[in-house]
């Protein structure tokens, strides 16, 4: 290898080690108060922009930034523009831009930068996501289908029961311990490390019941965790995800089926069923009463029937029609669920 080589080598590392020492200390601010998920995500993100920033073909800038005062407006976009080129999509692409955006409010903070250079860059706008529950009665029929009475579809019972019951993050679920467990509701962490509780219902109480049961079974006799998983210890992330698409699959749901799905579902139902939203946000552990809203959807017939009862217009027009007023409230008249636009 050459000098000059050398010389641009040992340049690359001292330029790496420079920004990768204050993504560290930003990370360890950030674990105080962030899930592990969200550390590890923020990690990659960071990870992302550093490489791009340090990237071999870098004709636009003239030297290796060694500091983050080098990030400006101008080298943002072109990292979130060559993000998009490789084919992030529009979802991945804002989380992006929201992870360093925190990392930049950051950075002014500790007086590295003078702004957040994020806040003047823009991604794709997001269609409005509106999650799509699962059917009441399907779900119903799919969780009072009997199973094998092995430990392992107990306990999958339990967590299904958990999970559609109290409306459980996935997170949430798997570290749940047995001293946060008592007799009709369940003490949880959730994002932040906030704390609250959740009520436990009678059916999930019941699985819970046969999971302690038969637990003793799988976990190794200093294991805390509720949940455990063939080796005895702590069951993870990607174990209940598996367990439940295979649950789907043995009991005939023909939905694609994952925990934060049955989250949607508990939200969803238990909103048509008694339209507190407030309630269901502290259920749900949203910080912002704008995050349950999107559970708000109501059904065409629903918001059709209240509109024909309400309306002055309404009731006048339907006093003088006759024939073609019965056909505008049949079913077909309206536009599914699915296929509404709001």
């Amino acid at each position: 290898m050459s000098v000059t080589g050398d010389s641009d080598t040992r340049e690359y590392i001292a330029a790496e080690q420079a920004l990768d020492a204050i993504c560290q200390q930003f990370l360890g601010w950030l674990a105080s108060d962030s899930s592990p998920a969200t550390v590890s995500a923020y990690t990659r993100d960071l990870k992302s922009l550093t490489t791009f920033m340090l990237r071999p073909d870098r004709a636009d800038e003239a030297v290796l930034p060694t500091d983050w005062q080098a990030l400006d407006v101008p080298m943002l976009r072109r990292f979130l523009g060559a993000e998009r080129s490789r084919g992030l999509a529009p979802r991945s692409l804002a989380r992006r831009r929201a992870a360093i955006s925190r990392f930049c409010s950051w950075l002014v903070d500790q007086g590295i930068l003078a702004h957040n250079p994020a806040g003047l860059v823009q991604t794709p706008r997001l269609p409005d996501h509106l999650p799509r529950p699962v059917d009441i009665d399907s779900l119903s029929r799919f969780l009072d289908c009997p199973h094998d009475g092995t430990p392992l579809a107990i306990r999958d019972q339990a967590m299904l029961e958990l999970l559609y019951g109290s409306g459980l993050r996935l997170s949430e679920l798997v570290s749940l311990d047995l001293d946060m467990l008592e007799t009709r509701r369940l003490r949880v962490r959730g994002k932040g490390d906030k704390p609250r509780q959740l009520p436990i219902g009678s059916r999930a109480r019941q699985a819970l019941d046969a999971w302690l049961m038969v637990r003793g079974q799988l976990a190794s006799p200093d294991e805390t965790a509720l949940f455990v998983g063939q080796q005895g210890k702590r069951l993870g992330q990607r174990g209940v995800q598996l367990r439940l698409v295979t649950q789907a699959k043995q009991r005939g749901l023909p939905e694609h089926l994952h925990p934060h799905r049955l989250r949607h579902s508990f939200a969803s139902h238990l909103l048509e069923s008694s339209g507190d939203l407030r309630a269901v946000q502290e259920l749900l552990g949203h910080a912002h009463l704008s995050t349950t809203q999107i559970y708000t959807r109501l059904d065409w017939q629903q918001l059709a029937s209240a509109y024909d009862q309400a309306h002055p217009r309404a009731r006048r027009q339907r006093q003088t029609e006759t024939v073609t007023d019965a056909r505008l409230t049949t079913p077909a008249a309206f536009t599914s669920r699915e296929d509404d636009p709001q």
